[in-house]
């Protein structure tokens, strides 16, 4: 099998670039919605985090293609994006004043201990899902170069049509010699509104024989691969065994794919988790440690594993080390409030290296 190929920093603008839909997320924190009378905003977006987390803790030249909604929420959402240091690439979209388009609304407390995290969402006549081939002059993008290109199966699920876009995308991304990966977030009840598990099997297929690396646990594999699996239920959410044991048929599958990486959580608690990660690439398996997290704020952990992973990728750092890196940057990342990370490298490594909580003076 072959290594991965990553073009040189030199030759390219952008080190990454990311494709999907933009959402604002409220959070009332600890308190349910029915009791809230505050919460905080939080820009979000699978694929944005990736980007935002690069450019913010590992100092990484990023951007993301996606719809921009002019109105005021636009420009709340357009202020994070330059606060993160992203570079953005907007379709814009006018607001009626009524109706939309809009920025999707997030809506998602934190739960407590026994009491579970509840999410739900306003995905009403969003722009992001109005996106359609041709929206985007990829040529011109990734003329000035780019070193990796990512996209996510969220944003493939939100219409007919962005499926499409992402393959447009990658077939670009590919020609032009980026690294490409794509995170399966395998969500039924969008793919249902546009078709089902066949239609969302299909459209993945498609995108996936572009793909470098796959970002997926179990499930995303068996269910957006359509890859046969194990009777995951009966195994311990750590064991990686039934996570490695589909790996031979997606790469059957798909030769393409050279790298295939999830984490593992057990949730004992909302505030208590087990974290760890696994990772396959070209045909070596690693395992991250188990390490026992105090949990603020669990959404954007994954992508905080899956910016660590590519971050380490694309500075040259040895597979295992790229585990680590990933593991523990995904690890903080639930640390803090919010979806992006707010750690700094330095961070990163010494929790990838063994460091412990004791105070830093």
């Amino acid at each position: 099998m072959a290594e991965l190929n990553i073009p040189s920093s030199d030759a390219c603008e952008l080190d990454f670039l990311s494709l999907g839909a933009l959402v604002h997320r409220l959070d009332p924190g600890v308190i349910p919605f029915r009791r809230a009378t505050s919460f905080d905003v939080h820009v979000s977006g699978g694929e944005y985090n990736v980007a935002a987390n690069l450019a913010s803790c590992f100092d990484q030249r990023t951007g993301i293609a996606t719809a921009m909604v002019n109105n005021g929420i636009g420009e709340l959402v357009q202020s994070r994006v330059r606060e993160m240091g992203v570079r953005p690439f907007y379709k814009h979209f006018e607001h009626d004043g009524v109706r939309g388009p809009n920025i999707a609304t997030v809506y998602s407390d934190r739960g407590q201990g026994v009491r579970p995290p509840i999410v739900f969402y306003n995905r009403a006549n969003e722009a992001g899902g109005m996106l359609k081939p041709g929206d985007f002059d990829w040529k011109q993008i990734f003329s000035a170069g780019v070193r990796w290109f990512h996209s996510g199966g969220i944003f493939a699920a939100l219409s007919e049509t962005t499926a499409d876009v992402v393959v447009e995308a990658m077939q670009a991304a590919k020609a032009s010699g980026a690294v490409t990966s794509f995170d399966l977030n395998y969500r039924a009840k969008l793919w249902d509104t546009i078709g089902g598990l066949k239609r969302g099997q299909e459209m993945i297929g498609r995108i996936a024989k572009h793909v470098d690396c796959m970002i997926g646990n179990e499930e995303d594999l068996q269910k957006g691969l359509g890859v046969q699996g194990q009777d995951v239920e009966s195994r311990s959410k750590l064991d990686p065994e039934a996570f490695f044991g589909m790996i031979e048929q997606a790469v059957e599958k798909f030769p393409n794919i050279k790298l295939v990486a999830t984490t593992l959580r057990e949730v004992h608690s909302t505030n208590r988790h087990s974290w760890a990660a696994v990772l396959w690439y070209n045909g070596q398996r690693y395992v991250s440690p188990t390490i026992e997290l105090d949990v603020i704020d669990r959404i954007g952990g994954g992508d905080g594993f899956c910016s660590g992973l590519i971050y380490s990728l694309l500075d040259g750092r040895a597979p295992e080390q790229a585990l680590r890196l990933g593991w523990a940057h995904g690890a903080l990342l639930t640390t803090f409030p919010g979806d992006v990370s707010m750690a700094r490298l330095p961070e990163v490594e010494a929790l990838a290296a063994g460091g412990s909580a004791r105070v830093q003076r």
